[in-house]
């Protein structure tokens, strides 16, 4: 029992990994999905490539490319980089340099997660490489005509995957071949595999290696970074909502979920039509923005006062 309560520390701090095993696993389980609903190798010649490697890297690419969107460090790392005050803010490029890589550096590491388990895993699995792959081996049949011209010779391999297609002469060089390639795709998932955990692990000791922080130290830095952003977030969350009160306040006479509220404002056409349709920032002066329409019109200044009180008929008032 004095066990369990030792989980939350000792999981603390190890959100990253946490969050990047349950990506591996998605990953796995998407990849056996995927393959047993849509893969099925054309058994013909120069298509055979074609589609092995197209079921073997786009899905990689595209993982790759929405671990980069769905990271928050990427959009901070690209917002606002040609603004003029990011130019004039920045004091010194070579140590703003050396921060902008370690952070790519690691919105690369956190992206290349799912789309690296989804080759180990498709290369262990073996499918996509063997039809890749099949009519590019080189082997002697057996019982094959010894005659055969070199373009036969590629359509009967690249047959191999689909084992309706092959002559039952050529069954037994068909399983050599299967268990050739199938050798070759799981020796080179494991290599990756190998390759990967050692590289991170080598990366983890020389980040800690040069970190400037000792571990306790690193530890605390990591929490108070962690309490920062949630508290940032909240922060942000009522200033935007208090502020928005104010501009909604004066456009329509009360605040949302106000009590005993005795009068609304009547906006004119006009107004309706200041605040509708598409917007974007606005620039007011060097230090501020106008965020929205309604924004703009309630920093504008005077409104009508066209008000009506809700104890009054509103048929008979004016």
């Amino acid at each position: 029992m004095t066990f369990l309560p030792k989980w939350p520390a000792f999981l603390k701090g190890k959100e990253v990994v946490i969050a990047n095993a349950i990506i591996a696993i998605l990953t796995i389980g998407g990849q056996q999905l995927f393959s047993f609903f849509t893969f099925s190798c054309p058994c013909h010649v120069g298509q055979n490539l074609i589609y092995g490697l197209a079921f073997l890297g786009v899905p990689a690419l595209i993982l790759l490319v929405v671990g980069f969107a769905l990271n928050n460090q990427t959009w901070r790392l690209v917002t606002g980089k040609r603004s003029p005050l990011q130019a004039e803010g920045t004091q010194n490029q070579l140590l703003q340099c050396k921060l902008t890589c370690f952070v790519l550096c690691s919105i690369t590491g956190r992206a290349l997660v799912a789309p690296v388990t989804w080759l180990a895993v498709t290369l262990i699995n073996g499918s996509y490489y063997v039809c890749a792959m099949s009519e590019y081996v080189s082997v002697y049949y057996y019982g094959a005509n010894p005659n055969v011209t070199a373009s036969d010779r590629k359509k009967i391999l690249a047959a191999f995957p689909c084992s309706q297609l092959v002559p039952p002469e050529l069954s037994r060089a068909r399983d050599e071949v299967i268990l050739l390639l199938r050798y070759q795709s799981q020796v080179a998932g494991w290599l990756l595999i190998a390759v990967v955990v050692i590289t991170v692990f080598l990366s983890y000791c020389l980040a800690s290696c040069f970190s400037p922080l000792s571990f306790l130290h690193f530890r605390y830095w990591t929490s108070y970074v962690h309490n920062e952003q949630e508290l940032f977030d909240e922060a942000t969350d009522q200033h935007s909502k208090l502020y928005a009160i104010q501009h909604i306040r004066k456009f329509f006479g009360f605040v949302p979920g106000s009590e005993n509220v005795g009068e609304i404002r009547i906006p004119s056409l006009r107004e309706w039509q200041a605040i509708s349709g598409l917007a974007f920032l606005k620039l007011v002066d060097e230090e501020h923005y106008d965020y929205s329409l309604l924004h703009d019109w309630a920093l504008k200044g005077s409104v009508d006062r066209k008000y009506l009180k809700l104890d009054e008929d509103p048929v008979t008032a004016t």
